[in-house]
């Protein structure tokens, strides 16, 4: 059997409930590729599995950053390679487990990022935005990059970045990009996509996700991080279950009316990761319709890599 696997699906799919029943039955340790779960405190809203849940198998790529921490896809492979290599060379099964497509990708792939150099270039394009604006910024990466100027989407962190990589290494983040894709993957795993027929019950679990979540206390996380003297404006906290409630907590909005927001964003997430691993060809899906159990996908799920050759 392929002793690499990888859990994709949407959010509220049971990727973690699946990712411990299949490393109990193969020797298996996790290592989580969730964007989210790797900050600390941030435990109820980005749905981190607990100590119960995770019945005694090693979780990796939890809990290893503050919510304040500058954290990247480059960050996660940095960090999670090792710990990959790691439990395959132990004779494990190594079980990475997360709706995060890109990182998930970029891991599996052993994607070569271009350097984050630390020559001032990052913080004199930042003191650039301030004082003229994004559209002399965009102005510049498209008289050097024009297609990495329209991949922006006018994203100020994307467009710096491209300028930085240029101006750091001489190449193109485009050039750069194009360079490492022809490289082989660095691991070929067993891919397991997770789904359900109707849609419509995705939805169900995502709004039972929500409440439970206020249920367990998210209020009170929320309001526990903002008055450790995390900012209200950095990247964690635009994590999809705390901005909407940010916004309550300033009067913006009822409880309610954010936990609305929640359900409708977390629905709009679920398609777009759908959409982002659909494209994966060597993904097996594993579709569970209306009356039909976990038991039952574990059972395929099992199949499916007892199926697949060292």
């Amino acid at each position: 059997m392929n002793k690499l696997i990888c859990i994709a699906g949407p959010t509220a799919s049971g990727k973690t409930a699946l990712a411990v029943e299949l490393a109990k039955c193969f020797n298996g340790e996790v290592v989580s590729c969730d964007s989210m779960q790797v900050y600390r405190r941030m435990d109820i809203g980005t749905a981190k599995p607990t100590a119960d849940e995770m019945q005694g198998i090693p979780h990796h790529m939890i809990d290893v950053c503050e919510p304040d921490e500058d954290f990247s896809v480059s960050k996660y492979c940095e960090m999670a390679t090792p710990i990959v290599d790691d439990i395959l060379a132990r004779g494990k099964t190594a079980i990475i487990a997360g709706g995060t497509g890109l990182y998930m990708d970029s891991l599996i792939k052993g994607n070569d990022f271009a350097p984050f150099p630390a020559t001032g270039h990052r913080q004199r394009l930042e003191e650039k935005l301030e004082a003229v604006g994004l559209e002399s910024l965009i102005a510049e990466l498209s008289a050097i990059d024009p297609e990495a100027a329209v991949r922006s989407q006018r994203n100020p962190r994307r467009i710096i970045r491209a300028l930085e990589v240029f101006y750091e290494t001489g190449e193109t983040i485009t050039a750069h990009n194009l360079r490492t894709q022809a490289i082989p993957p660095r691991y070929s795993p067993l891919w397991l996509g997770l789904d359900f027929e109707p849609r419509q019950l995705l939805y169900g679990r995502i709004d039972l996700r929500v409440g439970l979540m206020l249920e367990q206390g998210l209020e009170k996380e929320i309001r526990d991080i903002l008055s450790s003297g995390i900012p209200k404006s950095c990247t964690a906290m635009q994590a999809i279950g705390y901005k909407e409630f940010v916004d309550a907590l300033d009067g913006r909005c009822t409880m309610e009316e954010a936990a609305d927001q929640v359900r409708q964003s977390s629905r709009r997430y679920a398609k777009r990761q759908l959409t982002w691993f659909k494209r994966n060809k060597e993904m097996n899906w594993l579709t569970r319709r209306e009356g039909e159990s976990a038991e039952e996908i574990l059972a395929g799920a099992r199949q499916l890599i007892l199926k697949t050759d060292n």
